[in-house]
């Protein structure tokens, strides 16, 4: 069996991890193409480095770009190497644009195709990482789910039961395996009580009004509590061309993934935007308010440590000082988040 596998952003390195690592230990042949959708070195090649994944056999060099010439992109420059490689199946893994892009490519070449993080919904369409979702589930041969909430999804879209596999969230594999890594980071100066904020997605950050209402809100109700925000390269520019003032915030660069987790860990309350962050502090236990109306990973609100604020800044306010006073909601572990979904997806692929 040949098994070629496509990732392209930095939430994808993190899924991927486990399975190259499971298809490894079975000896089961693979591939790893990187489409270069993310191309910064903080947002990119370190994440091979620490996440311990080999260099890729090629990188498409694609590039950012408007979602429809990304998308064409890599499905002009990754076809030649699907016809080269000839994989038996071809991995896709959560919701990018390279996740689409490849999926289109091998469904018209009639090459299997495994979707990692299939069945996640947030019956949003405005999000384009929801076309995304929709268009790689309908076209995958394996849709691989990490919660009931998928499967309920894909068996009423009318996708055949025989096509779904619960294996529980990869993403909480690499987080089991480098815990014990960021644990032993240094703290770099930071104080023993602060709040770890994430903000990229357009809706928060491409509005000056929306991005300054969201960073004065974490600032009036952080009670001085140390605000750390890695800043997102689009985040940055906006934050610079609306000139927002910035000085009450730990503004940093990109983080490379143990040291996130590290910051991730230690965190009084994550405040987010992010989809991946969300499942991360379920497992940790961490207090996390993001700032959306809705999430295509409900089990985080439903069992997890997760509260929906939406863009409602006295909201984001009273959720921030409700933690602060020690009235945290407490969450649970979903079921199958136990750092084997990667070995299950690999037992599933060698029949």
């Amino acid at each position: 069996m040949h098994v070629l596998h496509v990732v392209g952003a930095r939430p994808n390195f993190v899924k991927a991890a486990p399975v190259l690592r499971a298809l490894k230990n079975r000896n089961i042949r693979q591939t790893l193409v990187h489409t270069g959708q993310h191309y910064d070195r903080n947002m990119s090649d370190v994440f091979f480095t620490q996440l311990e994944i080999p260099e890729p056999d090629v990188n498409l060099g694609v590039g950012s770009g408007s979602h429809a010439s990304q998308t064409a992109e890599i499905m002009c420059r990754f076809e030649p190497v699907v016809l080269e490689q000839k994989p038996d199946i071809v991995l896709v893994y959560g919701d990018v644009n390279s996740t689409v892009a490849a999926a289109l490519v091998c469904s018209k070449l009639l090459i299997s195709v495994g979707h990692v993080e299939a069945g996640l919904r947030s019956f949003d369409r405005t999000m384009p990482e929801e076309i995304n979702r929709i268009v790689t589930d309908r076209l995958s041969d394996f849709l691989f789910t990490p919660s009931e909430d998928g499967d309920s999804n894909l068996s009423r879209e009318g996708v055949p039961r025989e096509k779904i596999h619960r294996v529980g969230n990869v993403m909480i594999d690499s987080l089991v395996q480098f815990l014990p890594a960021a644990a032993k980071c240094s703290r770099n100066g930071f104080s023993e009580r602060f709040a770890l904020v994430t903000l990229h997605r357009p809706s928060n950050v491409d509005s000056p009004d929306n991005l300054q209402n969201l960073l004065s809100a974490i600032i009036e109700a952080s009670e001085g509590l140390d605000i750390i925000f890695p800043v997102h390269p689009r985040t940055r520019q906006r934050i610079l061309e609306f000139g927002i003032s910035t000085h009450q915030l730990h503004l940093l660069d990109p983080i490379p993934y143990i040291e996130f987790l590290a910051l991730q860990s230690r965190a009084v309350v994550v405040i987010t935007d992010s989809g991946g962050i969300q499942e991360e502090t379920t497992y940790l236990g961490v207090p996390c308010l993001t700032l959306r109306s809705n999430t295509e990973r409900p089990i985080t609100v439903t069992i997890g440590t997760n509260i929906l604020v939406g863009e409602d800044k006295e909201k984001l306010i009273a959720e921030l000082r409700n933690i602060l006073k020690g009235n945290a909601k407490k969450g649970a572990i979903p079921p199958l988040w136990d750092g084997h979904a990667g070995d299950r997806i690999a037992d599933i692929l060698r029949g």
